[in-house]
């Protein structure tokens, strides 16, 4: 039987509000993923720390409070001291159009924004997911 794709769900920084978070991580499990969630308040080494020892597939961030171009970036650096460098990151939340950019050229994966259908975000993650294993979209639910 092939592994369901691992998903960490992550808060990192003071933000306080995870609904969003919730909302995405229930619909990955939904959809037959397995999710972690490291609750809120997390430091990118501790977020980088859960993915290795987790075994993921993909990292998600959320953030609504604007702590994004700052944390997200040392999330995609603590990863990379890990050699998980193949594990794409994530991100969803309050981020501006600019700011989507700049973590984009920091090693971001994709943002997702408040509106964004959850089966994009879904699809995104098998898709990734697929890559990561070097393999068809098929392989990976």
């Amino acid at each position: 039987m092939e592994r369901k794709i691992r998903v960490l769900i992550a808060k990192v920084g003071l933000d306080g509000h995870d609904r969003g978070a919730k909302v995405v991580a229930r619909a990955l499990r939904d959809a037959g993923m397995e999710v972690i969630y490291t609750g809120l308040r997390r430091t990118p080494e501790q977020v980088a720390e859960a993915a290795l020892e987790e075994d993921v597939d993909v990292v998600g961030l959320s953030s609504l409070s604007g702590g994004h171009a700052a944390l997200f970036p040392l999330v995609v650096e603590a990863l990379r001291r890990r050699g998980l460098e193949d594990v794409p990151v994530i991100a969803g939340g309050i981020i501006p159009p600019d700011d989507a950019a700049a973590l984009r050229e920091a090693g971001v994966a994709a943002v997702f924004t408040p509106g964004t259908p959850l089966a994009e975000i879904v699809d995104h993650i098998r898709r990734e997911a697929a890559r990561r294993r070097g393999a068809g979209e098929g392989d990976v639910r």
